[in-house]
């Protein structure tokens, strides 16, 4: 066991009962609001377009789709502030307490997204009202994964950690499920003026009303123990980049791959979809469905066998495979444009996102250390995902327009998982 695995303490004796009763709500509670600001964060990648139109008029529906996933991005440019603001707030004061916060910010933000009026009534404020809403829900969303990770790893039994930090993942699959199935039920029974005009704030409407159930679960649940038996810091940041900047590289230098696969395989394949193969948008999003069950069905099977063998060589099995697959499987649907051809993409990301979701959570939480986990985690992924994740969609776009060739997103991909895999091959080997 290695000094890092140490600073996870076993759980104290109590019965088993209420142990494994007190267990069953706090996950509840972290799924359950992990699952609500995955969903009210993913929505609006689905509703691009109709947003883009919305806040962001053009003649060229090129330029309004650019504008809207440029937006899009500005969001994940808060990750890491909310990851430093809240990582911080939850080593110091609890995760507990952090993740209440998130849930309570996010609520606000998706809200106001959804009663912001159009261009048309109020001129440049609204997209600007629209842009400050998203870095909120970047934000907050800073410090949800840091914090949900930490959160489940240090509740687990000792030989289920993988297992519980891959039900973050779980979570966030579910939440990108239900987030294709509102954006396609609402494509199947709005008509497409209505949806562009109203239709699309509906599911941040919904959002808003349910944030404070979300609230009230994660502020009834129990501390971790690894929290309470830990010695806060009063600067948890400047200690996690003084003393643990390896690690902190580890984070992002693995978050990098697995998050642009995600969001070129997730929310730019709807566009993708409809904008450069002119397929119907019900093809998109019913791919993005069967990539998201394959998903689904992934992470908990990698997380536990990750239990029995360690998660670095899941880790490094993933990574290499969207080294090998992700530039033909663009090649091969930019060439055979067809629901099949699409749904083979979705599949094969669905599975090695999979295997990333079930290994990953777990193995970074071990090679840090208890005081500064939830402030690495949040910072280090973050990070990754604002400089080469949030704006993948974007990036996707434009390679495709500037490069001429619908497969160029592929390339983004590869090269993003050759850093992910050259990361893992020097990081720590954990004993088990």
């Amino acid at each position: 066991m290695t000094q890092a695995e140490s600073s996870i303490p076993a759980q104290p004796v109590v019965p088993v009962e209420r142990q494994a009763a007190s267990r069953t709500k706090a996950i509840i509670a972290c799924l359950l609001g992990n699952w609500f600001e995955i969903f009210d964060f993913a929505i609006y990648g689905y509703f691009a377009l109709q947003i883009g139109r919305t806040f962001f008029p053009a003649d060229d529906p090129i330029a309004s789709i650019l504008s809207s996933f440029a937006t899009y991005g500005v969001g994940f440019l808060m990750r890491p502030i909310g990851g430093m603001v809240l990582g911080s707030y939850g080593d110091r004061r609890g995760r507990k307490a952090a993740l209440a916060l998130t849930m309570a910010l996010m609520a606000v933000a998706t809200g106001m997204t959804g009663l912001i009026p159009g261009y048309s009534q109020w001129g440049i404020a609204a997209p600007v009202l629209l842009v400050i809403c998203r870095m909120l829900q970047g934000f907050s969303t800073g410090g949800e994964w840091g914090g949900a990770a930490t959160f489940l790893v240090e509740t687990a039994p000792e030989n289920r950690r993988a297992l519980y930090g891959s039900l973050q993942q779980l979570s966030n699959s579910l939440a990108s499920l239900s987030a294709v199935g509102t954006a396609l039920l609402l494509n199947a029974v709005v008509p497409p003026a209505a949806l562009e005009e109203w239709g699309w704030r509906i599911p941040f409407l919904v959002g808003l009303a349910i944030g404070p159930v979300g609230y009230y679960l994660r502020m009834s649940v129990d501390e971790t123990v690894s929290f309470k038996q830990s010695e806060p810091l009063r600067t948890p940041l400047r200690e996690a980049l003084s003393r643990h900047r390896p690690e902190l590289f580890t984070v992002f230098g693995i978050a990098v791959g697995w998050t642009v696969a995600g969001y070129v395989f997730g929310a730019f394949t709807a566009s993708y979809a409809t904008q450069t193969l002119k397929m119907p948008a019900t093809y998109g999003l019913t791919a993005l469905i069967a990539g998201s069950l394959v998903h689904l069905t992934t992470v908990p099977l990698i997380g536990l066998q990750a239990d029995r063998f360690g998660s670095r060589p899941f880790l490094i099995a993933a990574a290499l495979g969207f080294v090998l697959l992700a530039w033909p499987l663009f090649y091969w649907v930019s060439t055979h444009p067809s629901l099949p051809s699409l749904m083979l993409m979705t599949l094969c990301a669905g599975v090695l996102s999979g295997t990333f979701g079930g290994a990953a959570p777990s193995y970074l939480c071990t090679i840090l250390p208890t005081r500064v986990r939830y402030v690495s985690l949040s910072v280090g992924y973050g990070s990754a995902v604002m400089v080469f994740g949030g704006f993948a969609p974007f990036i996707a776009t434009w390679l495709v327009a500037y490069t001429g060739s619908a497969a160029a997103p592929g390339a983004y991909v590869v090269a993003c998982a050759a850093i992910s895999l050259t990361t893992l091959l020097a990081s720590p080997v954990i004993r088990r």
